[in-house]
């Protein structure tokens, strides 16, 4: 199990630093890019997957930390989600769905690590 939750924190940082590094590259020209959109699910599926491995051995997450954490997951991929349906349709994305989706993802990032 070691091994696996590596991999899957792994993944993670992999799928926070596609949202956050997209958000960058696009900062002057909002968007949403299909890594963020990619990163996002990432970010969810293996943040689930390593609170269900955390609690199904001896150790117990910090139920308040990850439950914040799972919320923003969710808005940040919906507006990933919003942002990429926008570009598809040939239309602009509006720039406060590309900064919440980087911004979120921030924010994300910092409770992951300052949260103790």
């Amino acid at each position: 199990m070691t091994i696996l939750l590596s991999v899957l924190i792994f993944v993670h940082i992999l799928g926070a630093a596609a949202i956050f590094g997209g958000w960058l590259a696009n900062f002057k020209t909002p968007t949403v890019s299909v890594w963020q959109w990619y990163g996002a699910i990432v970010q969810l599926v293996t943040g689930l997957a390593m609170v269900g491995i955390i609690e199904a051995g001896d150790g117990s997450p910090n139920h308040m930390k990850i439950g914040i954490k799972t919320v923003i997951a969710i808005v940040i991929l919906v507006a990933a989600f919003l942002g990429r349906k926008k570009m598809k349709n040939g239309e602009e994305v509006p720039t406060g769905i590309a900064h919440a989706v980087g911004g979120l993802a921030l924010i994300n990032i910092a409770i992951a690590v300052l949260w103790s």
